[in-house]
């Protein structure tokens, strides 16, 4: 089925909304996660209490980060697809996502840095998480984690997009017209739960370097040592801590993400004109 691609602009605000939404509405799963992942245990990073500590900086930098996410990811795909044959699409969504994760996590980082910290109780102030990160590593404190996000983010953009593409278009075909927004929601939170499940070893070694002490080894952002670490202490199901709050996390925010960001194309593409 044929459906016009996004202009730039409306790449960048329908992101941005659909980022915020996510974000703020499921923010107590990934609080919930984030202490089942910590290498202090659920209960000391917090339990159940507090469990909307963080949202400020999540809230602030959700919108500029799926707008640069969708931007990219737009781009890419459409520059991309001038040059390659249709049935190699897949490898143009895996491209074009890993494209949008590399960009989009200059602002991911910090923001996951700091809201981390807050949300594993380290501190009951964001400003007071940033200052001491600046006074104790410098400004490469906040992007500690960068390569550990990118590697993570990577392998799940390459499951989840292709998937989501797919599923969209094998919709689209049967039903005669392009997939509406809600159902670009449920191929979104299918997509999202299954790359979830898949990358959560990755994801709680992410985790465990953007908590880490300054002068831990895990600090130095070497995944395999994390992941090593983490197996020899708690074994297999340490290297899926907090599977089921992420993948419910990532399900139900696929299918608001892709749900919010559909419609919002529309409503930009059709009332707004851009």
């Amino acid at each position: 089925m044929s459906h016009e691609e996004p202009s730039f602009v409306t790449s960048l605000m329908a992101g941005g909304m659909a980022g915020t939404a996510v974000d703020v509405a499921l923010f107590p799963l990934d609080t919930l996660k984030t202490r089942l992942q910590s290498e202090a245990g659920f209960r000391a990073s917090g339990g159940f209490r507090g469990i909307y500590s963080g949202l400020g900086p999540a809230a602030l930098a959700s919108a500029p980060n799926a707008a640069l996410f969708f931007c990219t990811y737009e781009s890419m795909k459409k520059v991309l697809s001038c040059h390659v044959p249709s049935n190699y699409l897949p490898g143009v969504h895996m491209a074009a996502a890993s494209a949008g994760e590399v960009v989009a996590c200059i602002i991911r980082v910090p923001m996951e840095v700091v809201k981390q910290r807050r949300q594993a109780q380290f501190s009951n102030s964001s400003i007071k998480v940033v200052q001491h990160i600046l006074r104790k590593e410098g400004t490469r404190g906040l992007f500690r984690g960068y390569l550990s996000t990118v590697t993570r983010e990577i392998p799940f953009s390459l499951i989840q997009f292709p998937v989501w593409e797919w599923l969209k278009k094998y919709w689209s075909d049967k039903q005669g017209h392009y997939v509406d927004s809600w159902q670009s929601s449920l191929c979104g939170a299918f997509a999202g739960g299954f790359s979830a499940a898949l990358t959560t070893p990755l994801d709680v070694a992410k985790t465990r370097i953007m908590l880490a002490h300054h002068k831990s080894a895990a600090a130095k952002g070497n995944i395999n040592t994390v992941l090593k670490i983490v197996y020899k202490q708690q074994g297999l199901s340490g290297l899926f801590a907090g599977v089921v709050p992420r993948t419910l996390w990532i399900s139900i925010g696929g299918a608001v993400f892709f749900g919010v960001y559909e419609k919002a194309n529309w409503l930009l593409k059709h009332h707004i004109y851009l």
